[in-house]
């Protein structure tokens, strides 16, 4: 049975709160065919969420001790009638490793700014209005940003 630190269980609590249950655990109890399907579930997904289907808590933290004995798991979570479990992938984590990262992206750069050196060739960022738009460097009549179409008006008149 792997055990984790408290900030590997916060992290993997967080990751697994949009997941849904793939495997469910009814009336026949822990079979060795539903072991065998959280066993391809764990190995494809690394974390998943199991759905215990009965009203005995003694009996759902039993099932969470067997999986993690016999499957070399981590228990994450249990709440409710929702078991978290977690094992490391070696396939996963050899695909990761082996991962292009994507370039990172350069500054946007004109001819004017080309010409004056490169003191100058990194943009300014983009500013998001209170409308949502984003406004890129937009020059209006006074050298400000433009004025806004449409929407309310400066000092909320009504």
């Amino acid at each position: 049975m792997n055990t984790l630190t408290a900030a590997q269980r916060r992290d993997l609590r967080a990751k697994a709160h949009g997941l849904d249950p793939v495997v469910s655990i009814a009336e026949k109890g822990l079979a060795p065919t539903v072991l065998k399907e959280i066993d391809r579930s764990l190995t494809a997904h690394e974390l998943i969420k199991i759905r215990v289907y009965g009203d005995d808590r003694e009996a759902r933290q039993q099932y969470m001790d067997t999986i993690c004995n016999e499957l070399g798991c981590a228990a994450v979570q249990m709440i409710g009638k929702l078991l978290v479990v977690y094992r490391p992938s070696p396939e996963l984590a050899e695909k990761a490793k082996t991962a292009v990262k994507a370039p990172a992206i350069s500054p946007r750069v004109t001819p004017r700014s080309a010409a004056r050196g490169d003191a100058r060739t990194r943009a300014r960022p983009a500013t998001r209005l209170k409308s949502g738009t984003i406004a890129r460097n937009i020059a209006g009549p006074r050298g400000g940003l433009a004025p806004r179409s449409g929407g309310r008006k400066p000092g909320g008149g009504r």
